[in-house]
């Protein structure tokens, strides 16, 4: 007969090789067609965001004025709206792709006509147009 200890070790040593087997492995680097769908899935999410204050807003000003209604009605002093931003509506989603970043060649970022076509380079040594102060 075996001893109730040695069921337990036993299912603490299986218990940490299937926690070692269950380890999670490295995230792959994101594609740039993944990061265009995550781009569009953030764009998404801030226009629903701002859909839904606008749903919002709206159901406030409705409520804000059934409650003046009724109590203009009840012959009680309703206090004066206070003033508030109009609800602005978002619109339809809309989303444009950002342009891919052109290669530093294609950017514009190189040197002007002028440099490329005279070099800034002089006859002159660099301690004529660059002297050092005299040290003491």
């Amino acid at each position: 007969m075996k001893h109730p200890i040695e069921g337990l070790c036993a299912l603490l040593i299986l218990s940490g090789f299937a926690s070692t087997a269950t380890a999670k492995l490295p995230v792959p680097p994101a594609t740039p067609e993944a990061q265009a769908k995550a781009a569009e899935t953030a764009a998404r999410t801030a226009w629903a965001g701002k859909t839904d204050a606008y749903k919002l807003c709206i159901a406030q000003d409705q409520v804000a004025a059934k409650y003046r209604a009724s109590a203009s009605a009840a012959g009680k002093a309703a206090q004066a709206a206070t003033a508030t931003p109009p609800c602005t509506d978002p619109g339809p989603f809309v989303y444009a792709a950002a342009e891919p970043a052109k290669p530093i060649e294609a950017s514009g970022a190189h040197s002007p006509a002028a440099t490329a076509v005279s070099p800034p380079s002089t006859a002159a040594p660099a301690a004529a147009t660059n002297p050092t102060p005299k040290q003491k």
